[in-house]
């Protein structure tokens, strides 16, 4: 199955229903998924949840219509799915960084998000090595936050959290319990219409990671472990791989786009790992490795 041609697919059918009110599993089901598939590979191919995907289209045609028409905005709140002028402008003011009774005047800034068209970028640029591995049970143990909102919004949040700040310092203090200064585990898991669960960190000893505030201290509210169970995956290697937020989102779009079109697999339902292999004498051996979790269709 092409999950691209499907997407847009089911793109159209979200388009034509945007007023109305949108059932994720009835999408789905005409697009031949599940409803978890869906929204999973729905995230993973155009780069924000199928809930921020309606809710920012929303807005964005309902500012056009505000500026253009000069409707009345509970007209307009309640044609866009709002229960209340009230809820309609917090997140009118989120999105557009202005009420929407500023939205009908003339000069005012707003934002737009296009419907996705035409086709989903995959944009390659790397040499690929694919492969279906079984990974053992594992805990990893690090910094963890919710990231919310739109497509670039996360962006900055997780490059501020990862770059910035205390969990630098936590970071390079996990590997050392790790004896680890070469590799880092990224988890990403509870994937839902509003974000996704982040943590990067390391595979401290079981001793360190069960009595976190002892061998912690302060940092200890900082962290938090992931269990992982053994799962299959598939795992796709990049060499001479630079970690970015905008690389790894291309690199998950290209293992859902390109291979499992050509395979009887699915994605599961299970956390996704991303382990940073860094060699700071030897920057040109680098890489990273993506697991994605799959089964069998």
């Amino acid at each position: 199955m092409d999950c691209r041609e499907e997407i847009l697919k089911a793109i159209d059918l979200i388009e034509k229903d945007l007023t109305q009110k949108l059932d994720s599993a009835a999408v789905a089901s005409k697009v031949y998924f599940s409803d978890y598939h869906f929204q999973r590979i729905f995230a993973i191919c155009c780069g924000c949840t199928l809930g921020e995907y309606i809710r920012n289209r929303r807005l964005t045609l309902a500012a056009e219509e505000l500026y253009s028409k000069k409707t009345r905005v509970i007209d307009t709140a309640l044609k866009y799915g709002y229960s209340s002028p009230d809820s309609f402008t917090r997140a009118f003011v989120r999105f557009h960084g202005v009420t929407p009774s500023a939205a009908r005047r003339s000069g005012t800034t707003l934002r737009s998000f296009p419907r996705f068209s035409g086709k989903i970028d995959v944009k390659g640029g790397h040499i690929m090595e694919y492969s279906i591995v079984t990974l053992p049970a594992m805990t990893v143990t690090g910094c963890s936050k919710r990231f919310y909102g739109s497509p670039d919004e996360r962006f900055s949040q997780q490059h501020d959290f990862m770059v910035k700040g205390e969990t630098r310092f936590v970071r390079y203090a996990l590997q050392g319990m790790a004896k680890d200064c070469e590799s880092e585990y990224c988890v990403i898991s509870n994937i839902g219409g509003d974000g996704f669960d982040f943590l990067i960190g390391s595979l401290i000893p079981k001793y360190f990671s069960s009595h976190l505030k002892k061998t912690a201290g302060e940092y200890a509210r900082l962290l938090r472990s992931v269990n992982i169970p053994e799962h299959e995956y598939v795992c796709a290697a990049v060499r001479n791989g630079v970690f970015s937020v905008n690389e790894h989102l291309d690199i998950r779009r290209r293992i859902v786009c390109e291979w499992f079109n050509d395979t009887d697999y699915r994605i599961a339902d299970a956390p996704e790992l991303t382990v940073i292999h860094s060699f700071i004498e030897k920057k040109e051996e680098s890489y990273v490795e993506i697991f994605i979790p799959i089964e069998k269709i």
